[in-house]
């Protein structure tokens, strides 16, 4: 063979080998594109996993050193003892439902009474809890002879539990409620303003003490989460927002996958407040428009009859809310309490999960639909 032909036919082969080579590396980069979905794809996978994932009834609060979660069932607390072990106890819970309790715009007031009961009464048996197991005690102290009202309020703990959630009531509805109208009313008095009885002066001065009242509910917080001892409980309340999201996701409860998920939680506590606040404002103007804005008492009697409705439609808007926070308009309305948590939620260490992981696995229902939000 001739070497003209001998090149011709060496120039041929290489051809098609870089051919198939061009050829194959095209198929395989269609595989890739493929077999990896694009921005578009994949924000609607996880669109679609946020749409499916379980949302749980499951609720928590911070204790001492400790964790209290609400299960459809069951409640249970777990606390680290100071010796270092975790004391694990189920709080008991009346099975009784009454009708009120079922009742839409009704429900949130008796709902939310009932748990600041049994959270106060956590509390203090968390504060009581954490304590023991520790190398020495305070001998003297535990020698003082309690005093009579001590040793009646030691026998009687049920009044001392509702006492304590009546005056945590009626602290909150002072200052964040009946506060910032009293302001507003001593402010138009002193400066004569109160003869305007117009409509809009109305809704002005009733936004000026909704406004007035979201600043002194920030202000508390804020100056709250400066506080150390709080700056614990408040890793407990993220290790509790945490351990609820992985649970929620499906995967293991354990400190290395709870670790993964934010402390923020669209139903948290937190965001009741809020939505309780930015709820007050309209409701409070709407009735401003109708009473007017003169009487002084007449005012502060309105804020104190309105405040279980106010309490039962923001119960209502919490519950639409994180059944669809996959909604581009309910993920808007979830933005400022998931905002306000970086006050009231602090990343937990793994001891403080290891609390939340138990806490939590007490109160899991046998049937996984039992807890459905």
């Amino acid at each position: 063979m001739a070497d003209n032909e001998i090149k011709e036919v060496e120039n041929k082969e290489l051809a098609e080998s870089v051919e198939n080579i061009a050829e194959n590396k095209e198929v395989a980069e269609k595989a890739a594109s493929s077999s990896e979905p694009s921005k578009k794809e994949q924000k609607k996978i996880e669109k679609e996993a946020l749409r499916n994932q379980k949302r749980t009834t499951i609720g928590g609060q911070a204790l001492i050193e400790g964790i209290m979660m609400s299960g459809p069932k069951r409640t249970a607390m777990a606390v680290r003892k100071a010796d270092g072990t975790i004391h694990v106890e189920e709080i008991k819970q009346s099975d009784k439902v009454v009708f009120w309790e079922k009742v839409p715009f009704v429900r949130g007031s008796i709902k939310f009474y009932k748990m600041l009961v049994t959270g106060t009464s956590a509390l203090m048996r968390s504060a009581d809890l954490s304590e023991e197991g520790a190398p020495e005690q305070d001998k003297e102290e535990n020698s003082k002879k309690p005093s009579k009202l001590e040793e009646y309020l030691n026998q009687h703990t049920d009044i001392v539990i509702t006492l304590s959630a009546i005056l945590g009531i009626l602290l909150s509805v002072g200052l964040f409620i009946l506060l910032p109208r009293l302001v507003v009313d001593t402010v138009m008095r002193l400066t004569g303003l109160n003869d305007n009885g117009t409509l809009l002066w109305s809704v002005l001065m009733n936004l000026f003490e909704g406004v007035l009242r979201i600043i002194i509910f920030l202000i508390y917080l804020i100056s709250v989460s400066k506080l150390e001892d709080i700056k614990r409980v408040w890793m407990y309340h993220g290790a509790e927002h945490k351990t609820i999201a992985c649970y929620e996701a499906g995967e293991a409860l354990t400190v290395e996958n709870i670790k993964k998920f934010k402390r923020f939680h669209p139903r948290c506590g937190t965001a009741f407040m809020f939505i309780v606040l930015a709820i007050s404002i309209l409701i409070y103007t709407l009735t401003g428009m109708v009473t007017g804005d003169h009487n002084m008492l007449l005012n502060l009697a309105v804020r104190l009859v309105l405040i279980p409705f106010i309490c039962g439609i923001s119960y209502e808007i919490l519950r639409f809310v994180g059944r669809h926070d996959d909604n581009a308009i309910c993920k808007v309305l979830c933005k400022p309490g998931l905002w306000l948590q970086k006050f009231t939620t602090n990343e937990p260490d793994d001891k403080i999960i290891e609390v939340a992981i138990l806490a939590m696995e007490a109160v899991i229902p046998e049937n996984a639909n039992d807890d459905n939000w």
